[in-house]
C-alpha cells in the first residue's frame, strides 16, 4: 500500500497519509511522499485545492521516532516537505480526524486552515522528547491562539481537544467524524468558484502579510492591489458579476 494515497473528485485533490499502523508518523518515506505530491500537483494549472488527512485514528504523530532513534534527527528532511506545502499555490485545508501530535501539528499549521472531527486532538510534545520546532510551530501557532495559550501547550505537552480548539481560533470548523471529509471537499470546491490567478495571488498576499509588521503589510497589499488592478478590465468584472449575484442570492436565500 502507498504510504501517500491519492484521490481526485469534481476538481479536489485529497491526500491521505497512509500509515495507520504507526498513527502516520512522518517516515523518510511518507515525509518524501508528501513533498513531491505538493511540488507536482503545484505544476498543474491550475492547481486543484487539496485536502490532507490521515487513515485510521490519527492525522498525524509526527516525526517516527523510531526511525529516527537509529538515523537521527539529521535524517528528518521535513523542512523541504512544509516548505512544499506552504509553497502550494492553492487552497490546502487540513481535515484532522485525530491525534495531531508535534510534527504533525506543525504539518497541520503549514496548511491554510483546519477543520477538525470531534475526535480530533493537537499536542505540542517537542519539549518533553527534547527537540525544538523547526517547520514553524514556535512562531505561527502563538500569532493564531495567543502567546500564553502557545506557551501553556509547548511547556505541558498537554491535549488541546477539538472544542476548545476551536474556541482558541486554531481550527475553523468542528464536526463529526463522518462529516469531516465532505465538509472540507464542499469547501475546497467552493474555491473552484474563484477566479484562478486572483486566488493565487490572494494567497501569496495574506501570506506574505502575515510574515510583515502592520504597517508593512498594509503598504504590500496596496502595491500588489494597484499592480493586479492594471490587470483587470471592466469586461472581465462584466462577465463574473452575474455568477457572483447569482451565488450571493443562493446562499442568502432569496
Amino acid at each position: 500500500m502507498p504510504v501517500l494515497e491519492v484521490a481526485r473528485e469534481a476538481g479536489v485533490t485529497t491526500l491521505t497519509l497512509n500509515r495507520p499502523e504507526a498513527m502516520n508518523a512522518l517516515s523518510a518515506e511518507l515525509r518524501a511522499a508528501i513533498e513531491s505530491s505538493f511540488r507536482e500537483l503545484a505544476a498543474e494549472d491550475p492547481p486543484q485545492p487539496v485536502v490532507l488527512t490521515g487513515a485510521g485514528r490519527a492525522f498525524c504523530a509526527g516525526l517516527d521516532l523510531k526511525e529516527l532513534s537509529s538515523a537521527g534527527l539529521g535524517s528528518t528532511g521535513g523542512a523541504d516537505m512544509i516548505q512544499a506545502v506552504r509553497d502550494f499555490p492553492g487552497p490546502v485545508i487540513a481535515a484532522v480526524n485525530g491525534h495531531a501530535i508535534t510534527g504533525g501539528f506543525e504539518l497541520a499549521l503549514a496548511c491554510d486552515f483546519i477543520v477538525a472531527s470531534t475526535g480530533a486532538l493537537f499536542a505540542d510534545t517537542h519539549a518533553r522528547v527534547g527537540i525544538l520546532p523547526g517547520w514553524g510551530l514556535s512562531q505561527k501557532l502563538p500569532r493564531m491562539v495567543g502567546i500564553g495559550r502557545a506557551k501553556e501547550l509547548a511547556f505541558t505537552g498537554n491535549f488541546l481537544d477539538a472544542e476548545r480548539a476551536l474556541a482558541w481560533g486554531l481550527v475553523n470548523r468542528v464536526t463529526s467524524p463522518e462529516e469531516l471529509l465532505p465538509t472540507c471537499r464542499a469547501l475546497a470546491a467552493d474555491s473552484l468558484d474563484c477566479e484562478p490567478e486572483t486566488l493565487r495571488e490572494y494567497k501569496g498576499l495574506i501570506d506574505a502579510g502575515f510574515a510583515e509588521p502592520y504597517g508593512q503589510s498594509l503598504a504590500l497589499e496596496a502595491r500588489r492591489s494597484a499592480k493586479h488592478a492594471r490587470r483587470v478590465t471592466a469586461d472581465a468584472i462584466a462577465e463574473r458579476r452575474e455568477s457572483v449575484q447569482r451565488r450571493g442570492r443562493t446562499q442568502a436565500g432569496g
